[in-house]
């Protein structure tokens, strides 16, 4: 699976600068209970995050080898251009719409098998993933809620591929793909205490991609009615092949997020 994406990275969402950060999912990490309702019924809420995620996995491009990619966080921010990740939700009773956008530019090491082909491999990516998704509380109480989620997850993956010594030293070759996936899970939280509480989601699909997961769970705290932090750990995955195109990669890391409901 390959790796950088969404180098697994995070990166401070709503930063949209050149600073670290990392990625891809659902609004999870916003939370409504115990939220002041608006005079409409509506509540919103927007969380920009940083993921510390660290990135594994394999990408090729049509007449090439595959290339393994495995890069920690500290690999990732020494090599990361831009980023921007940020996740919003509204909801009305017992129904939400919420989404997620992870967009990341970085480059990365990479390896072929056994060193044979190439001394070394050089990998730049830029990688989108938008994420959009409705809700449906099965369970909901005063300390929390458990919503069944559907959803679809656009993805534009670009690669650049350069090889260095060994037989395919020199060859550099660039391409993209765009995809949709298809996912269904659940997400919620739960307040332990009028400002402590935990949430979480887990999410699986396909459609373009054979596989789409992510899954995450992080403990909150809640300042006021209006700012809550949130720290966690959140892993993603997807594994897409077509036409020789492949991006098959693991992001996984802590995560920090700020959140602001209004």
């Amino acid at each position: 699976m390959t790796a950088f994406l969404l180098r697994a990275a995070v990166l401070c969402a709503g930063l949209v600068a050149t600073s670290p950060g990392w990625a891809a999912d659902p609004t999870p990490l916003t939370t409504d209970a115990k939220v002041v309702e608006s005079p409409s019924g509506w509540t919103f809420t927007v969380a920009p995050y940083f993921w510390m995620a660290g990135i594994s996995g394999d990408i090729a491009q049509f007449g090439l080898p595959e290339v393994h990619i495995d890069s920690d966080f500290g690999d990732i921010l020494q090599n990361l251009d831009f980023a921007f990740m940020a996740a919003g939700e509204a909801r009305y009773d017992r129904f939400s719409i919420f989404g997620d956008i992870i967009y990341t530019k970085l480059g990365a090491d990479a390896n072929t098998p056994l060193g044979i082909l190439a001394d070394s491999v050089d990998v730049t990516s830029k990688t989108f993933a938008g994420l959009l998704g409705v809700g449906y509380s099965v369970l909901e109480d005063q300390s929390g809620h458990l919503d069944v989620v559907g959803g679809i997850r656009v993805w534009s993956v670009d690669t650049n591929i350069s090889f260095n010594g060994g037989i395919l030293g020199g060859v550099e070759q660039d391409d993209s793909a765009t995809w949709v996936d298809g996912l269904v899970g659940v997400r919620g939280n739960y307040f332990f205490t009028p400002e402590i509480y935990l949430t979480g989601w887990g999410l699986v699909g396909a459609g373009g991609a054979d596989l789409d997961w992510d899954v995450a769970l992080a403990l909150g705290y809640k300042f006021t009615d209006t700012i809550s932090a949130v720290a966690g750990y959140r892993a993603l995955g997807v594994d897409y092949d077509n036409d020789g195109f492949v991006f098959d990669v693991v992001q996984q890391g802590p995560i920090l997020g700020l959140v602001i409901h209004f």
